[in-house]
């Protein structure tokens, strides 16, 4: 039967005809890496809003990035899946090579379904997901690789959360650590005094450390109240500091605060912040690097996953040497020996101070995407400017991650030598990454061709 033209323009203004576009034509396009910049950004915003702890945060950046990854490396030659290198991650399935895929597509929706499921704010996902995938279809995808291309995306996602769901992070929700009060060791601070922030990370599966303990740090300056020992150098140091902050060294400690909930006192009355964690703010500076140095899809997303698994793995080691040494904080030890009325420049984080979380993430990423993107990339940092922090330009990530590191004396908040070990672990960490990780089969074959 024979529908006249009138009949059939009616059923395409019903229905919508879709006009299709060649596999170039909607591949280039869902390839616009601005695309999963944006969605990246969402994520940060969910976790913001979702006031995610610091480690917690860098663990769903981590599963995110990893099935993006994942789902869009099997659609370029020169990258190769990450099963097997990583601790106990088993090569995700692949794709049937007879059949068509748009595997921006799939990648971005492996991030999203992993995103989501590791979120709390599914409402936020709801419009955001509907205007984004809106944006594929109207590319011109043909119906049957649209779905496929989703399906396996979620394929990935389900490989991936399979694999979260046994790094022990469930286990370890609701532990409480108990304070020993023991000379020199860690207690709340002021003014939230809340409980020690995620005792037990140091339990939970890596990606690429073999260990927790793979690069352990040298032992902290002993606790001595005597004038004349190390430990009250160091002290003094951040005291004197503190009461001497020039406007730089505050813009400094200030730009990298990124404290995920900032409790503010006024008379009575007590509130918060919400603000973007560490692991937020190094995202952003990969977006920021990706854009500047117009980074395809696949690179970009390189960045993203190796910055991701350097963090996360970082924040592993730290954490389980912060609850080794478990070391009192300098307010502590200024407001109980000389000077009850002082306050640092930011607000003390609720865990023990040795080795700094923020010097140790940041050196991690920062090797990453030296090791990526090159030695001496100048970058300008707006991450912190919605937030009043100021914008920063910087010569290198290994400057960057320097100047995070002093950023926490300037704070108030640690030790020169917590912010220096910490910021040694994490170049060790990163570096560690780096060579386990290895997403370019060019890379692999010079890691190969090296130890013959």
């Amino acid at each position: 039967m024979k529908f006249p033209l009138l009949s059939l323009l009616l059923v395409c203004f019903l229905y919508g005809c879709k006009k299709e576009s060649s596999p170039n034509e909607y591949n280039a396009k869902a390839a616009d890496p601005q695309l999963f910049h944006e969605t990246a950004t969402h994520l940060t915003d969910v976790i913001i809003h979702d006031i995610f702890k610091p480690p917690v945060a860098s663990r769903i950046y981590g599963y995110s990035f990893l099935a993006a990854y994942e789902a869009l490396s099997p659609g370029n030659k020169e990258y190769q899946s990450l099963g097997n290198q990583l601790v106990k991650f088993k090569t995700p399935p692949r794709p049937d090579t007879t059949l068509a895929y748009c595997f921006p597509l799939a990648s971005i929706k492996a991030f999203t379904v992993v995103a989501r499921t590791l979120t709390f704010s599914g409402n936020m996902w709801d419009d955001y997901e509907k205007g984004l995938f809106k944006k594929f279809q109207e590319m011109g995808i043909p119906e049957e690789v649209y779905e496929r291309s989703i399906a396996y995306g979620d394929t990935v996602a389900k490989h991936v959360l399979a694999y979260s769901a046994k790094d022990h992070y469930k286990e370890i929700r609701g532990y409480r650590y108990t304070v020993t009060n023991k000379p020199g060791t860690w207690v709340p601070t002021p003014p939230a005094y809340a409980d020690a922030c995620e005792p037990m990370w140091n339990t939970v599966r890596t990606f690429a450390l073999d260990s927790v303990t793979q690069f352990r740090c040298p032992p902290p300056a002993p606790y001595d109240l005597a004038k004349s020992s190390k430990f009250m150098q160091l002290a003094m140091e951040v005291y004197n500091i503190g009461n001497n902050l020039t406007e730089e060294q505050k813009a400094t400690a200030y730009f990298w605060d990124d404290n995920a909930f900032v409790t503010n006192v006024v008379g009575h009355a007590m509130f918060a912040n919400k603000k973007m964690t560490p692991a937020g703010h190094w995202m952003a500076i990969v977006r920021t690097v990706a854009t500047d140095k117009k980074l395809d899809l696949m690179q970009s997303v390189e960045a993203y996953t190796l910055g991701a698994l350097s963090i996360y793995d970082a924040f592993i080691a730290c954490w389980d040497e912060k609850y080794r040494t478990v070391r009192i904080r300098p307010e502590t030890v200024i407001n109980s020996n000389w000077d009850p009325n002082w306050r640092p420049f930011l607000e003390t984080p609720a865990f023990p101070e040795y080795v700094s979380g923020h010097s140790s993430i940041s050196a991690a990423c920062g090797v990453v995407l030296t090791h990526l993107v090159g030695a001496n990339v100048a970058f300008t940092d707006t991450t912190e400017k919605k937030y009043g922090h100021g914008i920063k330009s910087f010569k290198s990530f290994e400057e960057a991650y320097w100047d995070a590191s002093i950023s926490r004396v300037y704070g108030g908040i640690h030790y020169r030598d917590g912010v220096e070990e910490g910021t040694h672990l994490g170049q060790k960490v990163g570096e560690n990454v780096w060579q386990r990780a290895v997403t370019r089969r060019s890379r692999n074959m010079l890691a190969q061709g090296s130890k013959l």
